[in-house]
């Protein structure tokens, strides 16, 4: 959110974005949305997102991408809850990797 705020004087604050499990509403109250602020982001963003996250199902990120801007793309991670599944050693090192190949993938294109 403070990226949102700070957009408008500083455009070139950040080059990009890697948003971690975005809560985009409280678990159990979708009409509760936290996207008021999504309008504002001016930076190139990464959003991972596991497809068992109660903060916000993978339809509902895509729909909140939508009102972003600038470049974005959804990471989706497979059967993760909002932890993202960062339980076992090698399942945590080939998320990072695929991660970062990601986010480096978000400037190329």
């Amino acid at each position: 959110m403070l990226c949102a705020e700070l957009s408008e004087n500083a455009p070139d604050l950040v080059a990009g974005l890697l948003l971690l499990s975005y809560p985009l509403h409280p678990p159990r109250k979708p009409e509760q949305q936290r996207t008021q602020h999504l309008t504002n982001l001016h930076a190139p963003t990464l959003f991972v997102h596991g497809t068992r996250d109660p903060f916000g199902s993978i339809a509902e990120i895509e729909h909140a991408l939508k009102l972003i801007p600038a470049k974005t793309k959804l990471f989706p991670v497979e059967g993760a809850g909002h932890d993202l599944g960062f339980k076992g050693k090698t399942r945590r090192e080939e998320l990072v990797a695929a991660l970062l190949a990601e986010f480096r993938a978000l400037f190329e294109g």
